[in-house]
């Protein structure tokens, strides 16, 4: 089977809900034993229940990927793993001027110091096997300019250089590690967005974010998650270091 992750077992972040679970449920059909790391929810439950459906050795994790501790003590109980999804993240809206210190700190922790925690974690474990994938989610906020986004945008610039650092490092010892740039992508958390800031123009403001990719539509999850599949299963074994835009024309096209 092409793009197969048979006895592979790969680690997802925030794999409970939307590009996270897309993934988590499509690595789990590639035959992947998958271990979803996520927050208590009812959301990342019912992710749990359909991932077993799929594989019984896969297995939701509720940790605080913030808490290095407990996400070294997964690690050591996991053993090994194949494959490092840094997925999970949060949102934050504001400028410079209105963006606090607590913001700051609060969307830094969680989107790099979480994936940076968990690749400290679970990279030693590759280089006992002299093989291990990683790739984190950055964003398009990473290489164009995006209103009102200033602290997401600080932190998915961050993570794709951490993937070019980490790559560096890494590649005489068999560690490969890219990262995916989404433009917007149809998830429950957009839904939720427009629900609570635009409840009178929630049709108005779903076409006109979709409209901002030249392409005429956001993503899907399961689209990032194909991509996802490709860099981690062998047949990209010659890719590291990279940065994937999957935006529907948004880096490119806009200008």
């Amino acid at each position: 089977m092409i793009f197969s992750l048979k006895n592979k077992k790969a680690v997802v972040t925030g794999g409970g809900s939307g590009i996270g679970k897309a993934i988590s449920l499509l690595f789990a059909k590639q035959g992947a034993e998958v271990h979803i790391i996520d927050l208590e929810n009812p959301g990342s439950r019912q992710t749990e229940k359909e991932l077993k459906s799929i594989s019984s050795l896969s297995k939701l994790h509720i940790i605080n990927i913030t808490h290095l501790e407990a996400v070294k003590k997964l690690a050591a109980d996991l053993g090994t793993a194949d494959i490092l999804i840094n997925n999970a993240g949060i949102a934050q809206i504001g400028n410079l001027e209105n963006t606090t210190s607590e913001g700051f700190q609060s969307i830094f922790d969680v989107n790099v110091k979480g994936a940076f925690h968990c690749m400290q974690a679970f990279i030693p474990g590759m280089l006992e096997q002299s093989q291990g994938v990683i790739v984190n989610m950055a964003s398009v906020a990473a290489s164009v300019g995006i209103p009102d986004r200033f602290g997401y945008s600080m932190t998915k610039g961050a993570i794709r250089s951490m993937t070019q650092s980490v790559a560096k490092d890494y590649v005489k010892l068999g560690i490969r590690c890219n990262c995916i740039s989404p433009g917007r992508v149809h998830t429950p958390f957009v839904d939720g967005f427009i629900a609570k800031n635009y409840p009178d123009k929630q049709e108005e403001m779903f076409a006109k974010l979709s409209a901002t990719q030249p392409i005429g539509r956001m993503a899907q999850p399961e689209e990032i998650a194909h991509l996802a599949l490709y860099l981690c299963s062998d047949e990209a074994s010659f890719i590291t270091g990279c940065d994937y835009p999957i935006d529907g024309g948004f880096t490119y096209l806009n200008n």
